[in-house]
């Protein structure tokens, strides 16, 4: 009897996957910063950010079409980085600190437009949130199932309500008037820019979800990326309606910097708002936050057993969970939370990293063709290599842009600390090969035995 797990899901499962993984919390916290960066324009650039972010995480889309990598994403990881940016990697899991600060931070935002009070105690506030969510890890990744089935009913309300009350409040001639308020590309070409790489955060998921399903999806070669390209039509379809309210209904000023509850404020009444508020941002940014602590867990458990951190962090509970790993995260979330960091900065710390190894990642992939021409041959999207190798170039300079992008409109206090944030890790990487903490022997063994096992899986 074979071992393999049965291969149930087929293209529009793997759609419905990627979209809920897509439309989330990011949309709920960027929209409002993308806004006061680039005015009216907001509409065309989330439409276009969805493709923007396709390329950025091009290597998600070009290896799953190549090869049937049952490890998703982290086995893609394990293909292409070296043994110094393979700890690089491991550690942005630690990084994903900001993410939770972000989180933290915009709930109280949300949850403060209907107790204004928390407003008032904003750091005391996040904290709490913060400290709660880490608790609940504890008790395993249950609490995290429950709670996404019920939020993302819950969501999807949230989401039509707010189209469907908005459009008839939205003014179109500010859309078509360039004069207007603003009018469109706010700020210039470098105001657009801005826009798309903080609405990356609300764009980058069209792919994570997808990939890390193939062990269960029918033909996955060619579901996969089709499901991947589907998906990106569906999000930015989505989000195309959501910037177009949140854009059209109040004057620049009211909205620029702002989350979505002063637009929904506007168009709806206290119960229809109340919904919104805790069905949409607060449901969006809690199951996000859940999904995340629980995707972080085992990678943070491996990347301790390999070595990349002291040995004291290895230590886990009876069922695994590992509380050294999760108590420095922990930390690291709340430093920003007491030091007044806001929740633009608290995710430009995290994207500015894992942006500087999606563009290492995209460049490697062109490659590809030349070290496995049988498999590349065998390529469910049929482009020519030339178009291939020119699509990895591109996707590594767009995730490149982005980075950079958000490193200069940093304060030279915030870059500092953005610096930090990539070259610690570097530092910390490569001590721990230098003393054989981590032995690059074992780990080019293990990235062997990945690459063998997607060249052997057959579908």
């Amino acid at each position: 009897m074979s071992n393999k797990p049965a291969k149930q899901l087929g293209l529009w499962n793997i759609v419905g996957l990627g979209v809920g993984g897509a439309i989330g919390s990011g949309i709920f916290v960027t929209l409002g910063n993308a806004i006061g960066m680039t005015g009216r324009s907001i509409l065309p650039i989330t439409v276009i950010c969805v493709f923007y972010m396709l390329l950025a995480y091009w290597y998600n889309l070009a290896m799953s079409g190549v090869f049937v990598v049952e490890g998703g994403d982290y086995s893609m990881k394990g293909m292409l980085l070296p043994p110094l940016l393979t700890g690089y990697g491991g550690w942005t899991n630690v990084i994903w600190a900001f993410g939770f600060t972000g989180y933290a931070l915009s709930l109280t935002d949300y949850l403060s437009s209907l107790w204004p009070v928390l407003a008032d105690h904003s750091k005391l506030s996040s904290a709490i949130l913060l400290t709660v969510f880490f608790l609940l890890t504890i008790r395993g990744n249950r609490i995290v199932t429950l709670f996404q089935n019920v939020a993302t009913v819950l969501l999807i309300g949230a989401l039509v309500l707010f189209v469907v009350m908005g459009f008839p409040n939205v003014d179109a001639a500010v859309f078509f008037n360039p004069s207007y308020d603003g009018g469109f590309f706010r700020n210039g070409f470098m105001g657009m820019l801005s826009a798309i790489a903080v609405m990356g955060w609300a764009c980058q998921g069209t792919t994570m979800g997808p990939v890390g399903v193939v062990p269960i999806t029918k033909n996955a070669k060619r579901t996969i990326p089709l499901g991947i390209l589907v998906t990106c039509l569906v999000v930015s379809a989505v989000y195309g309606l959501m910037s177009y309210v949140a854009a059209g209904v109040l004057p620049y000023d009211m909205i620029a910097g702002k989350n979505l509850s002063v637009t929904a404020g506007a168009i709806m009444s206290q119960g229809p708002f109340a919904f919104f508020i805790i069905g949409g941002g607060v449901c969006a940014i809690i199951s996000s936050f859940l999904a995340v602590l629980a995707m972080i867990r085992e990678p943070l458990s491996h990347m301790a057993d390999d070595g990349w951190l002291p040995q004291i962090f290895r230590k886990k509970s009876n069922d695994g969970y590992p509380y050294f790993c999760f108590l420095m995260v922990y930390i690291i979330a709340l430093v920003p939370i007491l030091t007044g960091m806001s929740v633009g900065n608290a995710i430009t710390m995290l994207m500015i990293p894992s942006m500087l190894i999606n563009a290492y990642l995209n460049a490697a992939c062109i490659i590809i063709p030349k070290k496995y021409p049988e498999q590349f041959a065998k390529r469910s999207i049929k482009i020519p290599v030339w178009a291939f190798r020119a699509c990895s170039v591109l996707g590594g300079i767009c995730a490149l842009i982005i980075a950079v992008t958000l490193f200069k409109d940093l304060t030279s206090t915030d870059a500092a600390v953005a610096a930090a944030i990539v070259i610690i890790p570097l530092i910390f990487s490569a001590i721990a090969l230098k003393t054989h903490s981590v032995d690059s022997s074992v780990l080019g063994k293990r990235r062997q035995e990945i690459v063998d096992s997607a060249l052997k899986a057959d579908e």
